[in-house]
């Protein structure tokens, strides 16, 4: 028997099902390639989706993988989960084997069957095992009891959920429609001192049986109507989590009692420098160990902090964990530490973290420096919230609002309001936390009609490296979404050829337009799409009509192509010089390569400062002056690796990749177009420089004709400025500067001007004053004076009158702003806050302040002359009862 680390529960896994003629494939990237239905990468299957939809073909009839997964947002999310459980993660390794046409359903079960009990690798005693097969799956449920000689009373029949048809445990489905079919689960049993019953009964949710591998027999092809179609190729999908089979070998219960956790744990109670690893505290380092795992993963794969998608899931874990982290105790930054315990705990799984160590520290650190500043912030809305507040409940939106939106966790909120004796409305806050979970599983779970994805079986043969025309023949046509015979004249549709010299839209770079052009038909290409190993030109038929098997030619728009070709080599020029000028860390987040300009997206942690900027352009057009070869070559994936040649972590490439090289300067994996050489790109100038999110900036740039043109457009724009200014163009920044300076000095001898005349009008305003229960009271509006001469007036009128309510409202450009103001003897009866408040709610709008002064500004003009009329009465009513706010 194999020994039982979880290094070694992994690597056997692999080895089996190598032995068993399955090629072994790395772990894709946490985040999806090209699937936007998806979150993150919550499954092993999820690589080879397009497989499983006809999309794609398959590179290999069987395969097996350790696969990276993140269960914590989109459809499947055990955040909350984590730590009170003994199996929930939002980061597990998922061990799969998968079949794609090959064997089924018999050799699925006999290679599981045999891995899991067999002396010479698991060796888990049979009696411990269980068996669930789908109710109807009779195929199954006879290979488990007649082959694998598994008593009939340990193989459960799981059928449909409350009746709805192919609703259950065992039965599969990756969406609404499209490929579906039952699934057999293997069970162990953990022993009777814990609770639980057998799958399918009402105690099946207890610790006593544990699911440790499902496996999938995807059958079917499910239509929109509900049909089932037998798919002519069934493949198997199997996974079974690292996590939990290790606890199985390792003879403990728990997830968090195998080597790695136990390991972390510890790292993790050092780091914070807590001795107590077994007691009140375990919650917050299991939450905390897991954390780590999920964080350091997802930033190596690209994954940013930031406030909406997969940020903002990484920003709530890593809030998370440092909330847990305060909890034990700990008043200093301390989950970034973990990074370094966490590669030498995880072994070879972390050998992509290595190189970024760094960079993912220093991410997660920021983001902790951040999320004190955020308490801090919190703790500020949260008093102001409480100051206003006239029963003793804290509405839960404000203790949501203060979560969703400033990571203010609840307990703390809770906390703060049990010192003051106010309760927080926690039915109302779990209502708007269901409602947000709702929200964020739909993000993941688009209503995707897998049964009318377009599927072409055949390969289309990309010559567009080679030639801008091409005779070829068409292959198949789609209108409508559907496949059809033949496109008729002003009919929209897409056209699939075995040869194309179209660029498909792909790695950055947008597809190609052009014509389809035969005898007498006249198609027009707007644009240019994979489908899998196929080429779709989509367009329209100007004249006569197109059928399956025409021969055409397929001519596409050179001089476009030319420019799109152009861009994108200056678009690897560009992020050779970021990384030149920035530093290592510099990676690519995405791309866009049109034919007028490029759009650049690249981590770094703060905007590129001006010199910079000149200088990354300076560098990119010296190599183009240089006139640098650029050449491509195919090579197998692991060499590509060696040559240092760049790629993106989230994406499948295939076993031969294409390099290009542009002289020494830089070597990328890519399938896009480009320059012969350097100098054909002529002129590169950068446009913008801009942040779209925390740590990625994007930069905007421009070649060759387009570059000189906006060369052009410059200079006239400084000539007209110069003639406007009276200047030579070498002096015009000195003119420029000075009328700024001189400008500002006039607005500044203007608004000393209105502060005196609102002084004097504050004069003429005592005359509008009125008793109110004995406390003076002004109320008046104004036309067309600004806010902050309103607050000057206001101030002016406390002053002047001394035991006073001043309530003003003026409108300027459209817009109603309102300043309250209230003596301090009277504070203790009314508070300008309490005030604006009640005229907020009538007027609608926004504002606050203190207790003697207050502001806001509204929209409702309309209902203004009646809230400030109801207003003497209300503050009277206040003064009448001394009702403090």
């Amino acid at each position: 028997m194999m020994r039982n680390s979880s290094a070694d529960i992994r690597q056997s896994f692999l080895d089996f099902y190598h032995s068993k003629g399955h090629q072994i494939l790395d772990s894709s990237s946490l985040v999806p390639d090209n699937d936007s239905t998806l979150l993150f990468t919550n499954a092993g299957m999820n690589q080879f989706k397009d497989v499983f939809l006809g999309i794609d073909q398959p590179k290999y009839f069987r395969a097996t993988t350790c696969q990276r997964c993140i269960r914590a947002g989109g459809k499947h999310n055990d955040l909350e989960n984590v730590g009170y459980t003994a199996r929930h993660h939002t980061f597990f390794e998922m061990l799969g084997n998968f079949s794609f046409g090959d064997y089924f359903k018999r050799d699925a079960i006999k290679f599981a069957w045999e891995l899991l009990t067999s002396k010479n690798w698991f060796g888990i005693p049979k009696e411990k095992l269980w068996i669930t097969v789908y109710e109807t799956d009779e195929e199954s449920f006879n290979i488990w009891a007649h082959e694998i000689n598994i008593p009939c009373n340990r193989i459960i029949r799981i059928g449909d959920d409350k009746g709805f048809p192919f609703v259950s445990d065992n039965f599969w489905q990756m969406g609404d429609t499209g490929p579906c079919g039952p699934c057999t689960e293997i069970f162990y049993d953990h022993g009777d001192h814990l609770s639980g019953g057998l799958p399918g009964s009402t105690e099946a949710n207890g610790d006593r049986y544990i699911e440790i591998w499902n496996i999938v027999f995807i059958q079917f092809n499910r239509q929109s109507d509900g049909l089932m179609i037998p798919l002519s190729t069934p493949s198997v999908d199997t996974g079974m989590g690292l996590e939990r089979i290790a606890a199985v070998l390792q003879c403990v219960h728990s997830n968090y009692d195998i080597d790695i956790f136990r390991a972390l744990i510890n790292a993790t109670a050092v780091v914070i420098g807590s001795s107590n690893v077994s007691g009140i505290y375990i919650k917050s380092l299991r939450v905390i160990s897991d954390h780590i795992r999920s964080c350091a993963f997802l930033i190596a794969d690209g994954v940013l902090p930031s406030n909406e998608g997969r940020g903002y899931t990484l920003r709530r874990i890593i809030r998370r964990a440092l909330r847990h982290g305060n909890i034990i105790g700990t008043k200093d930054t301390f989950f970034y530490k973990l990074v370094r315990p966490l590669i030498d705990i995880m072994g070879l799984t972390a050998n992509h973290l290595r190189n970024k160590k760094s960079m993912i520290e220093r991410i997660i650190k920021t983001e902790e420096e951040q999320f004190e500043r955020t308490l801090e912030r919190g703790l500020l809305l949260l008093d102001k919230e409480l100051s206003r507040l006239t029963g003793d409940t804290l509405d839960g939106g404000v203790a949501f609002c203060l979560y969703d939106t400033y990571g203010f966790p609840l307990d703390l909120t809770i906390e703060v309001c049990y010192e003051r004796n106010i309760k927080v409305d926690q039915i109302e806050f779990e209502r708007l936390i269901e409602e947000q979970r709702y929200r964020a599983r739909t993000y993941s779970s688009f209503n995707v009609d897998y049964s009318r994805i377009i599927c072409v079986n055949h390969q289309s043969i990309f010559s567009g490296y080679e030639y801008i025309k091409q005779s070829s023949t068409v292959t198949a046509l789609f209108r409508n979404g559907q496949s059809t015979e033949v496109i008729n004249s002003g009919e929209e549709g897409i056209v699939f050829l075995n040869e194309t010299p179209f660029y498909a839209e792909s790695g950055g770079q947008i597809g190609d337009q052009g014509e389809l052009i035969a005898y007498n038909m006249r198609f027009l290409v707007t644009d240019t799409q994979k489908y899998g190993p196929a080429i779709g030109h989509h367009g329209n038929i100007s004249e006569g009509l197109l059928r399956v098997g025409d021969i055409v030619d397929a001519n596409i728009n050179k001089f476009r192509r030319l420019c799109i070709s152009l861009n994108h080599s200056a678009t690897h020029l560009l992020h050779a010089a970021l990384l030149q000028v920035l530093g290592d860390h510099v990676s690519q987040k995405g791309s866009l390569v049109s034919d007028s300009s490029l759009r650049f997206d690249f981590f770094h942690f703060e905007p590129i400062k001006c010199n910079d900027i000149y200088q990354v352009e300076d560098i990119v057009n010296s190599q183009i002056r240089l006139n640098l070869p650029i050449t491509a070559q195919m090579m197998d994936l692991e060499t590509a690796k060696t040559k240092h040649s760049k790629f993106f972590l989230n994406k499948q490439y295939d076993k031969i990749v294409r390099v290009l090289s542009i002289g020494d300067v830089s070597s990328e994996l890519c399938c896009g177009t480009h320059a012969n050489q350097t100098g054909d790109i002529g002129l590169f100038r950068i446009m913008s420089e801009t942040g779209i999110s925390s740590g990625v900036r994007r930069i905007a740039a421009v070649t060759g004709e387009y570059a000189i043109d906006i060369m052009h457009q410059d200079v006239k724009i400084i000539r007209e400025s110069a003639s406007l200014l009276k200047s030579d163009r070498y002096r015009i920044l000195d003119k420029i500067i000075a009328l700024i300076k001189n400008n500002s000095q006039l607005e500044k001898e203007l608004q000393q001007f209105k502060e005196q005349k609102a002084i004097q009008d504050s004069a003429v305003l005592c005359r509008y004053i009125v008793d109110v229960g004995g406390v003076k009271m002004l109320v008046k509006h104004l036309d067309n004076v600004e806010a902050k001469i309103l607050r000057s007036m206001v101030d002016e009128l406390k002053n002047k009158l001394g035991s006073v309510v001043v309530v003003l409202s003026a409108s300027f450009k459209g817009k109603i702003s309102l300043v309250v103001g209230v003596s301090k003897d009277l504070t203790d009866k009314v508070h300008a806050c309490s005030i604006i408040s009640m005229l907020i709610n009538k007027i609608g709008g926004k504002g606050g302040g203190r207790d003697d002064i207050a502001m806001a500004s509204g929209s409702n003009a309309a209902s203004l002359p009646q809230a400030l009329n109801d207003l003497s009465s209300w503050i009277a009513t206040k003064l009448s009862f001394k009702i403090i706010e």
